[in-house]
């Protein structure tokens, strides 16, 4: 999906946070905002991720640099590479958040915290497990 076509996954009757949307526009360069930037944007605005996702979505901006290595990185895209070796604690604990089969984005944040893990390290064990990550909190995928 082309970033001009990523509103009409949205009612057409919702509209953007004006507030929110004027701190994107103030951090967005070349027509992309960093996932870590959307964060903090939601963190600053008060409001949840995945409104700033939407006003991205609405201001055809492109989400790049997914903390978990995922998708919005040069050349190829995505850059998380499966782990060496996964802990069995980690791995009990990815298997224990798992919904419909797949780690949601804010559960592998979660765990990440909890185990004293960068978020790409989690990303990295599941690619290992071949647990795929649904749900990103910003909307993304």
């Amino acid at each position: 999906m082309s970033e001009k076509e990523l509103s009409k996954k949205h009612p057409p009757d919702r509209k953007v946070n004006e507030e929110v949307a004027a701190a994107v526009k103030a951090r967005v360069k070349d027509g992309e905002l960093p996932c870590a930037v959307a964060f903090s944007i939601a963190d600053e605005m008060k409001v949840v991720p995945a409104e700033v996702g939407f006003t991205l979505d609405m201001l055809a901006i492109r989400l790049v640099k997914c903390q978990l290595g995922l998708y919005g990185y040069k050349p190829n895209k995505r850059i998380v590479k499966p782990a060496e070796r996964v802990s069995p604690d980690l791995e009990k604990a990815i298997r224990a958040s798992l919904a419909n089969g797949r780690l949601p984005c804010a559960a592998a944040w979660e765990i990440a915290e909890r185990f004293g893990l960068r978020k790409m390290e989690v990303s990295s064990a599941c690619e290992t497990l071949g647990v795929k990550i649904s749900a990103c909190q910003l909307g993304s995928f």
